[in-house]
């Protein structure tokens, strides 16, 4: 018959090691792509360096491959730029971007990677790194991904690096889980397709002659005006006479377009960059109109670094009229300057700001008098 010693159960015991970790992603974009796709195989293009938790990186996209063995797609690698003296250990993911923020390619690596120590001597190659020599096929990616808009294509790099990696006390006999690669948050681009896509969408807007579909609840819950007008007392929806369009009047399709973009994705489309200041002033008051603070403080920054003798006056009746007064202020100081004012005063628009807006009759008057 066994002892009782050696009936025991052996004693069990577990550590683990926990690393920290920290993340980040870099956005390249390519523009222009018809013309870098005729760089030979081997050749890639280098984004500027980014920081993510502490160290600096490099994203390297080779249009014909990175080898001949390669030639015929896409390599996109990560490199680590900089000198080093101890391994960096990181998770990354590659994706393919549409103009409208939705996936349209990934490619990721799950198991955590070691970039080596190796200094950088500035040649292509040397910095150490990781990525995908075979990541797309560069057919598909031109002619069937949609991933190319515009002659332009954008890829996001996504990395989390592991630092400090330390024992804690043992509290169970079980293991810790694996680390899990856990990309940053993407819920902006799922609304984006939700409005690209305009499924389940249940209000219509008429505007230039054209008509925008989009989804009450999202406008509601961005713009207490949209929810007076869809849910409240003023609603104009599929209730009403109107058979569920709702018509705005005395504003560009371009304009309600960008705002539906930001109500959705909290950021505006990369398409206004052309006349981008006009935009803003448009902008401007279609924010002040729906009551989306946010969007309204972006435009008068953006604003900001418009002024100029052309447009002091422009501006600083736009927001005179729009309540922006931190806008009112920068146009002010700006005026306050005597080179400036006079160069104003020059050209008609201080006579003209004088009439159209009265309300800045005592702060234009104090100028002059200055």
């Amino acid at each position: 018959m066994p002892s009782a010693s050696s009936r025991r159960k052996p004693s069990r015991s577990a550590s683990t090691i926990v690393a920290d970790k920290a993340g980040g992603y870099h956005d390249l974009k390519i523009a222009g792509y018809s013309r870098i796709k005729a760089l030979p195989t081997g050749v890639p293009l280098r984004s500027i360096p980014f920081a993510i938790s502490g160290h600096r990186w490099r994203i390297e996209f080779y249009p014909n491959g990175g080898d001949d063995g390669s030639a015929d797609f896409v390599s996109l690698y990560l490199r680590l730029d900089e000198d080093v003296t101890r391994e960096a250990m990181a998770q990354y993911q590659f994706t393919f971007m549409a103009e409208h923020r939705a996936l349209l390619f990934r490619k990721r690596m799950e198991k955590v990677k070691s970039i080596p120590a190796c200094p950088a001597v500035g040649i292509c190659g040397s910095h150490s790194g990781f990525g995908f020599s075979k990541f797309v096929k560069r057919s598909f990616l031109e002619e069937s991904s949609g991933a190319i808009k515009n002659d332009s294509l954008t890829i996001r790099c996504d990395v989390v690096v592991f630092n400090n990696l330390r024992p804690l006390e043992a509290t169970t006999a079980e293991a810790a889980a694996p680390a899990t690669f856990v990309p940053p948050p993407d819920l902006h681009r799922h609304l984006a397709d939700l409005l690209q896509t305009g499924k389940g969408a249940d209000v219509v807007f008429q505007i230039g002659g054209e008509t925008l579909a989009a989804h009450r609840c999202v406008l509601a819950a961005r713009s207490p005006v949209f929810s007076a007008e869809l849910f409240g007392t003023t609603r104009e929806g599929a209730d009403s006479n109107t058979g569920g369009v709702v018509r705005v009047d005395d504003m560009e399709v371009q304009v309600f377009k960008a705002l539906l973009c930001f109500l959705y994705t909290d950021s505006l489309p990369e398409t206004m960059k052309k006349d981008e200041d006009v935009m803003y002033q448009h902008l401007l008051v279609a924010a002040d109109r729906y009551d989306v603070e946010r969007l309204k403080l972006i435009c008068e920054d953006k604003l900001g670094k418009y002024i100029d003798v052309k447009t002091v006056a422009t501006i600083l009746t736009l927001a005179e009229q729009h309540n922006c007064h931190w806008l009112k202020k920068a146009c002010l100081d700006f005026l306050s300057t005597p080179a400036n004012l006079k160069a104003v005063m020059a050209s008609g628009s201080f006579e003209h700001l004088s009439r159209s807006c009265p309300s800045l009759k005592t702060a234009l008057i104090a100028i002059l008098a200055t």
